[in-house]
C-alpha cells in the first residue's frame, strides 16, 4: 500500500499543508486510519438514551462491525460483538426488548443481558444440553470496553487505550461542572444527518469559527465571529467558544431550566470542542448537545445529533424549537463540508494551508491524526 507523506503536516502552523488527498477518498487509506485512529482510542458510539429501559437492545455497525448495545437487567449499558460465539450467527437485527435472554436464531444458544452463555440446547446431541469442550464460562459474548460520559456512549475496540478518565483528563476537568445527570430530550431532540464527505471534514469544519460570518449568518448575527475564542488541547481536543450565548425563549418567554451549580462564566459563555476522533460536543448553561460522527466509507458519514437538557420534562415545544435550530445550524455546513470532499479530488490541492490566527483548532486535528498514523505505522513496522 502507498503510504501517504504526513512530513508537511506535522509543521507549525505557519508553514503546515493539510493531509494529503488520499486521506479523504482512498479507501486504503481510509482502511488505514479506522485502526490507527478510530479503534485505538475512544470513540463515539451511540448515547445511552438508546436504550433507556432494562432489556432494551439495538444492533449497530461501527467500522463494518456489528455491535450490541444493551442495557441488562440491572440497568448498566453494555456493549458487545453481536455475534454467537457458535457459528458467528448476528444475534440481533432489529431494536428490541430482551423479555428473557439473547437468543441466537440459528441454534438457539442463549444469552444473559449481561452476556453469559446460559443455554446451550442439543449441543451435545437430541436432548444432551451440554457437550465436551463447551464450557459456558469461557463463551460468553465479546465484549467491547465502554464508557458513558455526556450521555455518549464510547467505546474502545482495540481494547488497548488508557482508561477513559486517563485518556480524556482535561477535557473532563474542563467540562467539570456539566459532569452531572443529562436529560436525553427524547424523540424530537434527536435526528440525523447523511452528508457525502469524509468524517474529518465534518470535525475540521467543526472545529473552527472562521466560516460564520459567511455560513451561518444567523448565529454570526448576535454571537459574532470576534466573539469567539480558540480551544486547543494539543493531541487530545480542539474547538471554539464564544462569549455570547443568546438562550432561546418560547413563545411566551419561557426559557429551559439552567444545569444547577454553574460558574459565572456560563452565564453568556458556551463552548464546542471535539473530543478526538469524532464526537462533536456542545455545551451551555442550559442544555448540551453531541454530534456523534459514524464514517460509512472515505465519502460518507451519518451524523448522530443528540440534545440533553437539565431535568426530564422540558417544555414539548420548547425542545422542539431548539431542535430545529441547531437542524438548521447544522444543515448550513453541509454545502462546506460536500464541496470541500469533491474538492479532495483534485490533484491541483496540495493539503491546502491554515491562517495562523484563525485554523489552529482544525491545525492540531490535522497533527493529531499525523501523529497517530505514524505512531500506527511504526508498531506495524516493528510487528513485520
Amino acid at each position: 500500500m502507498h503510504r501517504t507523506d504526513l512530513s508537511t503536516v506535522r509543521q507549525p502552523i505557519s508553514s503546515a499543508h493539510g493531509l494529503p488527498n488520499a486521506h479523504y477518498v482512498d479507501p486504503e487509506t481510509f482502511d488505514e486510519e479506522r485502526g490507527a485512529l478510530l479503534m485505538s482510542g475512544w470513540s463515539g458510539l451511540a448515547v445511552a438514551a438508546d436504550v433507556p429501559e432494562p432489556g432494551d437492545a439495538i444492533p449497530l455497525t461501527f467500522l463494518d462491525i456489528p455491535l450490541l448495545l444493551v442495557r441488562d437487567r440491572d440497568g448498566e449499558v453494555r456493549v458487545f460483538h453481536n455475534i454467537c460465539r457458535h457459528r458467528g450467527m448476528i444475534l440481533v437485527d432489529t431494536p428490541r426488548k430482551i423479555e428473557g435472554a439473547i437468543r441466537c436464531p440459528y441454534h438457539s444458544w442463549c444469552y444473559s443481558t449481561k452476556g453469559r452463555l446460559v443455554s446451550t440446547p442439543h449441543v451435545g446431541g437430541p436432548g444432551q444440553n451440554t457437550a465436551d469442550g463447551i464450557d459456558r464460562d469461557l463463551l460468553s459474548l465479546v465484549p467491547v470496553r465502554s464508557h458513558i460520559w455526556l450521555g455518549v456512549v464510547w467505546i474502545n475496540l482495540s481494547g488497548e487505550a488508557p482508561a477513559f478518565e486517563d485518556s480524556n483528563a482535561d477535557l473532563l476537568a474542563r467540562w467539570a461542572e456539566f459532569d452531572k445527570p443529562l436529560y436525553h430530550g427524547g424523540a424530537d431532540s434527536a435526528f440525523q444527518l447523511e452528508v457525502n464527505c469524509n468524517w474529518k471534514l465534518a470535525v475540521e469544519n467543526y472545529c473552527e469559527s472562521y466560516h460564520l460570518p459567511w455560513v451561518h449568518p444567523g448565529l454570526n448575527s448576535y454571537s459574532r465571529l470576534e466573539d469567539h475564542y480558540h480551544i486547543e488541547a494539543a493531541g487530545r481536543f480542539s474547538g471554539q467558544g464564544t462569549l455570547v450565548y443568546r438562550q432561546l425563549t418560547g413563545d411566551n418567554g419561557q426559557t429551559f431550566p439552567d444545569f444547577e451549580g454553574l460558574s459565572d462564566k456560563w452565564d453568556t459563555a458556551s463552548e464546542y470542542i471535539t473530543a478526538y476522533p469524532n464526537v462533536l460536543l456542545g455545551v451551555h448553561r442550559d442544555h448540551a448537545f453531541a454530534i456523534i460522527l459514524v464514517p460509512q466509507g472515505p465519502g460518507r458519514t451519518v451524523e448522530h445529533v443528540h440534545l440533553f437538557y437539565a431535568q426530564p420534562d422540558t417544555d414539548p415545544a420548547l425542545r422542539a424549537k431548539n431542535a430545529e435550530q441547531w437542524k438548521t445550524v447544522f444543515e448550513e455546513d453541509i454545502f462546506v463540508v460536500e464541496g470541500m470532499q469533491r474538492g479532495r479530488h483534485s490533484p491541483g490541492f496540495d493539503g491546502g494551508r491554515f491562517s495562523p490566527a484563525m485554523d489552529g483548532p482544525t491545525h492540531m486535528f490535522h497533527s493529531w491524526v499525523a501523529e497517530h498514523m505514524a505512531l500506527h505505522r511504526a508498531q506495524g513496522k516493528a510487528a513485520e
